[in-house]
Order: C-alpha cells, then sequence, then structure tokens
C-alpha cells in the first residue's frame, strides 16, 4: 500500500523537446516524500526546530520507463523500504494517469521508479545522527506495515 501525491506538468517541468526533463522527477519525489511524512505527522521544518536536525538525501538510483508531457496528471508514490538508525530508504514511482487515459489502461502507467536513501543529520554540523526516537516510532507504527525487503 503506497502513499500516492498528486502532481500536474507545467511548462516550467519540460525541456526544449517538450516532455518532462529527467531531473524534475527528483523534485516530484521529493514533494512526493515531504508530503507522505507530513500525511504521518512528520512536519520537518517543525521537526529541525524542536531538535536541531534535518533529513537529506544521500543516495538515489532511478529508472526511467517512459516521458511525461506538458499537462499530464501524475501521481508520486512513496513507500518504506528499510528504516536504520540514521536512515531510510524510500521506495518512489512516478505513475501517469494521463498516459493511462490515452492507453485504456487499468491503471495509471509508469513513468519513473527509484529508492531515495535520506540520512538524519545534525542541522549545524551536518554530520550524521539518530533519527530521533518520535520520528522512528511513527515511521515503525504508521508506515512499518509498509515496509518491504530492500531491492536495489
Amino acid at each position: 500500500m503506497s502513499y500516492a501525491f498528486p502532481i500536474r506538468v507545467y511548462w516550467e517541468d519540460t525541456d526544449a523537446g517538450g516532455i518532462v526533463f529527467y531531473a524534475n522527477y527528483l523534485k516530484f519525489m521529493e514533494r512526493g516524500r515531504t508530503e507522505w511524512l507530513r500525511s504521518l505527522g512528520v512536519e520537518q521544518r517543525k521537526l529541525r526546530e524542536e531538535t536541531g536536525g534535518q533529513f537529506v538525501v544521500s543516495e538515489t538510483q532511478l529508472k526511467y520507463h517512459r516521458p511525461s508531457r506538458l499537462d499530464d496528471e501524475l501521481l508520486v508514490t512513496a513507500d518504506l523500504r528499510q528504516l536504520g538508525t540514521a536512515s531510510l530508504i524510500i521506495g518512489q514511482r512516478v505513475l501517469s494517469k494521463t498516459e493511462q487515459e490515452r492507453m485504456g489502461a487499468a491503471a495509471p502507467v509508469l513513468l519513473c521508479e527509484g529508492t531515495i536513501r535520506i540520512g538524519w543529520v545534525d542541522a549545524a554540523t551536518l554530520r550524521p545522527a539518530r533519527i530521533p526516537a518520535q520520528v522512528a516510532g511513527t515511521l515503525e507504527r504508521r508506515g512499518g506495515s509498509m515496509i518491504q525487503p530492500f531491492k536495489p
């Protein structure tokens, strides 16, 4: 079961060829992860103010399957794959509702998928630190049913 966040493709997201510029999928995934955490009650700004720490992206792995174009309706998913003491691995997909309609498919069409590792760091020093207990506990309780064995 995935968290899904809707996004529409705007002019600023496309390249000279009229398709979504490949790096923008990382932006879409960032928005999806942020809203996934917010849906679990983890507000990153508030968390930084209270703990002095923050999440940073430390690793990405993506595979592109199909292009997306101006005005397409997308869904960005987030699934907790692995929870460690100082980092999380999140599986993410960008799906097209527009392609689903164009093709008459039964489900949104996969455009891009991958994994993102986010690490917890001290905001002042950017040194790795333990994920705060309240965050780890929330992820275990509310996201734990979504934890899957890590597959690179």
